[in-house]
């Protein structure tokens, strides 16, 4: 395990730095035209000077800000609600026609209702995020309750089982794998609806900032505002993955599993 771990790590970034030394070659020999696709090296160098630069600090905390309570927000509502909707059959009647019809409509639509509501500040973005996160976990928990293997359930009624502890001992442990798979496709959204939010209407933040630079032809600054925002995505999806192989623990194996 720990040797596919090196050799994963070994040639992800031989790859990563085959790639960076392309690129700037291909910038250094002409092949590419720095004014519209930035070099590793210009990136570097907008970075250090952004990181000397007060705006960019006070970018960052409205843009974690937004994402992180927008996020954290979504996950305490939709966890639960999948699980009621997934659950109870009549909880899905009920709302399953608006969890569809969210899901089905880009959640960039409703951006200008969302401003006139809200304004510019934060709230608006607030609710963006909120709203990209949202159904994406819900649809993703929703469906893990429904793949509880009916088998199991069969047997646990069998035996006289009450429904909460069926839910606790056999759905809930089951479902843990799609609730971390929506919660990693629902930061993605999360962090689109920070960059879409301030690209539409803000006066701060690292969109509105990547906005400016794309504005203004500071290649550097945008593809630096970009690499920013691919990190925190990576990150956010590591750290789940980390809490995710904790939770496998608390799952029952199958019987003869070694």
């Amino acid at each position: 395990m720990r040797s596919d771990r090196i050799e994963r790590l070994a040639v992800g970034g031989a790859t990563l730095a085959l790639f960076l030394l392309f690129w700037q070659a291909a910038v250094s020999l002409n092949l590419i035209d720095p004014l519209f696709v930035s070099s590793p090296a210009g990136i570097w160098h907008a970075g250090r000077n952004l990181l000397d630069d007060p705006d960019f600090w006070r970018d960052v905390r409205v843009s974690a800000n937004e994402f992180v309570t927008g996020y954290l927000a979504a996950i305490a509502l939709a966890i639960p609600l999948g699980l009621i909707v997934g659950w109870y059959r009549r909880a899905q009647y009920l709302l399953g026609p608006f969890i569809d019809a969210l899901n089905a409509v880009p959640r960039v639509t409703f951006l200008p209702i969302i401003v006139v509501w809200f304004g510019i500040g934060l709230w608006s973005k607030f609710a963006v995020v909120f709203l990209g996160a949202l159904i994406p976990i819900i649809i993703a928990t929703q469906a893990g309750v429904r793949a509880s293997e009916a088998r199991f359930l069969r047997v646990a009624r069998s035996f006289g089982a009450s429904q909460l502890k069926i839910f606790s001992s056999i759905v809930l442990p089951g479902t843990v794998p799609f609730i971390f798979t929506g919660l990693k496709y629902a930061a993605g959204r999360a962090l689109l609806g920070v960059v879409v939010g301030e690209l539409y209407a803000s006066t701060a933040g690292l969109g509105h900032m990547i906005a400016e630079a794309g504005n203004t032809f500071q290649v550097d600054v945008l593809f630096f505002g970009v690499l920013l925002f691919t990190a925190t995505g990576l990150i956010t999806t590591g750290v789940l993955d980390r809490i995710e192989k904790r939770f496998e623990r608390w799952r029952p194996q199958p019987t003869g599993s070694r």
